[in-house]
């Protein structure tokens, strides 16, 4: 099991049209959390054997219905930063949070570039923190140039671009992990 990965494999899987298998996702409490919130936006995932084996029901990307209550990633910046990039394009307000310690992480740097892409993102200290509020937006492509090299800011940017009209190309000086890359190409 690998955090990284499950945390996709949940996220993808909920945005993919049909049935995704997972096996062996990490039942971490991070992506356990991540589990919680899709189950939260509507998607039907169920679990056996511990987790063993988890089974998403995806019925595409725009198929998530309004949450009921504020999402709390908890202490996941995975979740937090990806989440943002997935929930940007949807036609309904969603309001993230966290722990302590996650209300203190950077999110400005996931913020600014899907800003640029037309998403409707504010959050605190000058949108630079959680709790996030998340407005119905349209997207558009961006060039973009990774200031920092970061797996989740240009996951979040490459999952709102699956929203977007037109082109996104991201610029990495310095290569981060692809997990995204190869799952959504794995995906199809």
């Amino acid at each position: 099991p690998d955090k990284s990965i499950s945390h996709r494999a949940l996220m993808i899987g909920s945005i993919a049209c049909g049935r995704t298998e997972i096996k062996n996702l990490l039942p971490s409490s991070d992506c356990l959390n991540t589990l919680k919130i899709m189950q939260q936006l509507g998607v039907e995932i169920n679990s056996h054997n511990n987790y063993e084996s988890v089974t998403v029901y995806g019925k595409g990307l725009k198929s998530f219905s309004e949450p009921k209550n504020i999402l709390n990633c908890s202490n996941s910046g995975t979740t937090i930063r990806l989440l943002t990039g997935l929930l940007c394009a949807q036609d309904f307000l969603s309001i993230l949070t966290g722990d302590e310690s996650l209300l203190n992480r950077p999110m400005g740097r996931v913020i600014e570039p899907l800003t640029l892409m037309g998403a409707k993102i504010s959050g605190r200290e000058n949108n630079t923190k959680a709790p996030i509020v998340i407005s119905p937006g349209v997207l558009h492509g961006i060039n973009y140039e990774m200031p920092v090299a970061s797996a989740q800011v240009k996951s979040a940017i490459m999952l709102a671009a699956l929203h977007a009209k037109g082109e996104t190309k991201i610029l990495e000086k310095e290569k981060s992990r692809d997990h995204t890359e190869r799952m959504l190409s794995a995906f199809g």
